[in-house]
């Protein structure tokens, strides 16, 4: 197992160093991504499912791109607006919620997906899938106050 990915995945590592260090991440991102032309990110080194996600900004109309973890599901994927534990949703989350669809860029392939907010039984399933595959959401879901972590399923449409 990638030595990075074994550190993200205790969770003592989690709290200290990802949950307490997301601006380092954040910025590092952001390094690697424009060092690599977009196709490598912080997630990546982790050797954790990453994806690149394109919509319009609910406010301004340009295409905004977010680096999300993703967890594959049978009908596309899942991804959390977890925004690190941190008491507001992630900006992407609330322009993937006005938007229909979105761009999304994985393991160089890009594709177009419905993106659809889930909630009740719905949600609670695909929350219980998102934990079983990565724990440490439940993590930072405790540290995010009383505030529910948005969760979407990106459907493919192409």
């Amino acid at each position: 197992m990638n030595p990075l990915r074994r550190v993200a995945r205790n969770p003592t590592a989690y709290r200290r160093l990802i949950l307490d260090a997301w601006p380092l991440a954040e910025g590092l991102e952001s390094v690697l991504r424009f060092a690599t032309g977009g196709r490598r990110g912080v997630l990546d080194l982790a050797g954790l499912p990453s994806a690149q996600i394109t919509t319009k900004g609910r406010k301004t109309g340009l295409a905004r791109t977010a680096t999300v973890h993703y967890v594959a599901a049978a009908d596309g994927l899942l991804v959390v607006g977890s925004n690190w534990g941190r008491p507001d949703h992630p900006s992407w989350s609330a322009n993937v919620k006005a938007a229909e669809r979105v761009i999304v860029r994985r393991r160089g392939q890009r594709l177009e997906a419905k993106a659809r907010l889930l909630t009740g039984d719905e949600r609670a399933r695909a929350w219980a899938t998102v934990v079983a595959q990565w724990p440490n959401y439940q993590i930072a879901q405790d540290r995010a106050g009383g505030r529910r972590f948005r969760v979407f399923l990106l459907t493919p449409t192409s």
